[in-house]
């Protein structure tokens, strides 16, 4: 990554927050500034559902049903955005098995890498990362819980806490 560039971010909703969970929708704020998101078909095998989780996101079943993507369309989709680049996740720890389990079932092969934002972040950004996010969150005056508009929140509170640290 170009310093002081800011760095394409994922952001993944999911059906739940446990182990049998799936991804029901990607965002992507890219570092040209573009932006991406769609929602994504469950697979058959996929039935999990928690209803928290859906208050969250604010996407039914019926919505995503009516309006979600195929596996194979979604991950072909993302290879053509993505490929041989590095993608930036704050939720790492959850995004990642989604993104796996999204190309798994789909049969495709991935072609690029999903990593922690905190391996980009430096310890004084880290510092005020929380404070920082939140005021983005105000600022900005999204409405709606979404993967494409927390993606861009992150790279927007990425970019604001690196102008804080390095000046």
């Amino acid at each position: 990554m170009v310093p002081g560039a800011r760095p394409s971010i994922i952001d993944v909703e999911a059906s739940g927050f446990g182990p049998f969970s799936y991804p029901i929708e990607i965002g992507l704020a890219l570092s040209s500034g573009e932006r991406f998101c769609t929602l994504i078909a469950p697979h058959p095998e996929w039935t999990h559902w928690d209803e928290e989780a859906e208050k969250e996101h604010e996407v039914t079943q019926e919505i995503l049903t009516a309006h979600g993507r195929p596996l194979q369309a979604v991950a072909a989709n993302l290879n053509e955005i993505l490929e041989g680049q590095t993608i930036y996740s704050d939720g790492w720890v959850v995004d990642k098995p989604w993104v796996d389990k999204l190309f798994y079932m789909a049969g495709v092969p991935c072609k690029f890498s999903v990593s922690a934002l905190e391996l980009i972040l430096s310890e004084p950004q880290m510092d005020i990362w929380h404070t920082a996010k939140n005021r983005v969150i105000t600022d900005m005056d999204l409405k709606r819980h979404r993967a494409s508009s927390d993606a861009l929140i992150i790279q927007e509170t990425y970019a604001r806490t690196l102008a804080r640290t390095t000046s």
